[in-house]
């Protein structure tokens, strides 16, 4: 079973209707048993850094996410699931994030002639043979909705870049833990590709 974590932040039914769509067994859930007894879990996630965080540990799932991590449970998170998994964000300054990978999420700086939030499709360049790109063809065209990019501190963690007036780090993976900026939910057949490859996985 794949449980996807529901703590309020919206975009939930749309990875859910992916997920099924895969012909995978999905729970949304809360409950801290049901996700630490998951065989994959998904943090997705649309909206604020800290309210999100806030929300996180109401529910005391910022340590039920530390626990699946931890036990080598494969774990995504999507757009602002990413950017919760690092340590800060200039989004909400001195609002920790969970800190399970190192780096930081930074405003993308205002440009001449790109718009913020940046919005729609973009290409990425694919880097250090990511699991989830298994299949998936560089400069493939994906879907971004976020005003907010990650900066990881070790580049070897880096899948998946792509340039919208600065260079973002828009997939990584370390161990059994994996993160897209992008939305691969709402990324065609490409995004159900790397879907897949996450369902696909095996534990380490």
């Amino acid at each position: 079973m794949i449980a996807i974590i529901d703590y309020d932040a919206g975009n939930i039914k749309s990875v859910e209707k992916a997920l099924l769509y895969l012909g995978q067994e999905v729970k949304i859930t809360s409950a801290p048993s049901e996700i630490l007894g998951a065989d994959k879990v998904i943090l997705p996630g649309v909206g604020a850094f800290g309210d999100a965080m806030e929300k996180l540990k109401e529910r005391h799932l910022d340590d039920v996410i530390r626990k699946v991590t931890e036990k080598g449970t494969p774990f995504l998170g999507i757009c602002l699931g990413l950017q919760l998994l690092f340590e800060r964000s200039d989004e909400a300054k001195g609002v920790e994030g969970l800190g399970i990978l190192e780096g930081e999420i930074c405003r993308i700086p205002a440009c001449e002639g790109l718009k913020i939030p940046h919005m729609g499709w973009n290409s990425l360049h694919l880097e250090h043979n990511g699991r989830l790109f298994k299949n998936v063809d560089e400069q493939a065209y994906v879907y971004f909705v976020h005003s907010y990019y990650l900066k990881a501190k070790d580049e070897n963690i880096v899948k998946a870049s792509t340039e919208y007036g600065v260079h973002i780090h828009a997939s990584v993976e370390k161990g059994n833990i994996f993160a897209c900026q992008f939305h691969p939910e709402k990324s065609s057949e490409v995004g159900l590709q790397i879907l897949k490859n996450f369902v696909e996985l095996e534990e380490r």
